[in-house]
C-alpha cells in the first residue's frame, strides 16, 4: 500500500504564516471566514426578502459597511479560494474522495446530524464572538493580542473538554 503524502506541517505551517502577515499587510486585517458566510447570508435574505433586510438593523448595519453586493467582500472570495485550492489539492494528491468518515459505534445519520449541529452552534458562536477561530485566534494571535491568546486557549480547552463526552461517536 502506497503511503500518503502530506506537506511539511513545519513548512504548512510556515507557509500558513506567510500568507496571514501579507494579509494584515495588504488589507489592515486578518483573515477569517465568519465575514463571508454573512456575506452569504445577507445575500440568500436579501434574495428571498427584501424587505425585511431594509428594516433590521443586522442588515441595515451590513450595508453601510459594504455597500453594493453584499457577495462582492474580499472575505467571499478567501472562502472561494480555501474551497477550490482544498478541492485541486485533494484531485492533485489523489486523496478527493466523497465519503462520509464515522466511527464503529456510529453510523452516517449520527455523523451527519453532529456535523450540522456542531456546525451550526459553531456559526452561531462566531456571530456572537464578533469573528471565527481564524479571525479571533489565528490573527488575534498573529498580532500578539491578548484577547487572540485567551481565544485559542479557550478553544482548545473546550474542545478538549466536549471531546470527552462525544468521543462514543469515534471510538
Amino acid at each position: 500500500m502506497e503511503k500518503t503524502k502530506y506537506m511539511n506541517p513545519y513548512l504548512a505551517g510556515t507557509c500558513l504564516g506567510l500568507v496571514l502577515l501579507l494579509t494584515i499587510y495588504i488589507t489592515g486585517r486578518g483573515l477569517g471566514a465568519s465575514g463571508a458566510f454573512k456575506g452569504f447570508y445577507v445575500a440568500a435574505v436579501e434574495k428571498v426578502a427584501p424587505q425585511h433586510t431594509q428594516t433590521q438593523k443586522f442588515y441595515t448595519d451590513y450595508a453601510q459597511e459594504h455597500p453594493g453586493n453584499p457577495l462582492m467582500n474580499w472575505l467571499v472570495f478567501e472562502v472561494i479560494g480555501v474551497l477550490l485550492g482544498a478541492f485541486i489539492s485533494g484531485l492533485v494528491s489523489n486523496r478527493l474522495k466523497f465519503k462520509m468518515e464515522y466511527g464503529p459505534r456510529s453510523n452516517a445519520k449520527v455523523r451527519a446530524a453532529s456535523a450540522l449541529i456542531g456546525g451550526a452552534l459553531f456559526s452561531l458562536g462566531a456571530q456572537f464572538g464578533r469573528g471565527c477561530t481564524s479571525g479571533a485566534a489565528l490573527s488575534g494571535m498573529a498580532v500578539m493580542s491578548t484577547g487572540g491568546i485567551i481565544t485559542m486557549m479557550a478553544i482548545f480547552g473546550s474542545a478538549y473538554a466536549f471531546a470527552y463526552f462525544f468521543r462514543k461517536l469515534w471510538l
